[in-house]
């Protein structure tokens, strides 16, 4: 499956995981603009066990942020309102810690603001269309890499 791509228009998502083997989940922020994309990206990944919030831009986000902790951000770079790089700007002033949870998102590969904030935050990007694998392979790179007492990870298989 590590070659399949992320379709918003495809039916309802399938979990890639044998949910007798799931734990409870961590729970994750997403920040998307794009409705079909966010309902589709929520319903697979909480097909995988996970814990799903979303937000249309940034000051969304921010709001959600300041009433708690995430265990993984998933945030799209352009959003209208405040997009991704203001978002991590801003997350980084009120709550430092949350910013080795980020996994950014884009579909403008090579974009070189882009690509310069995610170089200069050290950050991970994944391109539009999303690999589902690489995405999920992502989140548990974040999740171990974070290891807080509130995260709760997969159980392989």
């Amino acid at each position: 499956m590590s070659n399949k791509s992320f379709d918003p228009n495809a039916p309802k998502v399938i979990s890639l995981a044998d949910e007798s083997t799931l734990e409870p989940t961590a729970s994750i922020l997403m920040l998307e603009d794009s409705a079909e994309q966010t309902v589709s990206l929520k319903e697979f990944l909480e097909a995988n066990n996970y814990k799903v919030t979303t937000a249309s831009n940034g000051v969304e986000g921010l709001k959600h942020i300041m009433g708690r902790d995430f265990d993984v951000i998933l945030c799209d770079m352009l959003m209208p309102t405040l997009p991704g790089d203001m978002f991590y700007l801003a997350v980084e002033r009120i709550k430092p810690h949350l910013c080795r949870r980020f996994i950014f998102i884009s579909g403008y590969n090579g974009d070189p603001k882009i690509d310069g904030f995610i170089r200069k935050v050290k950050g991970l990007m994944l391109n539009k269309p999303l690999h589902i694998r690489y995405l999920l392979d992502s989140i548990k790179l974040i999740l171990k890499k974070t290891q807080t007492p509130t995260t709760l990870t997969m159980v392989s298989a």
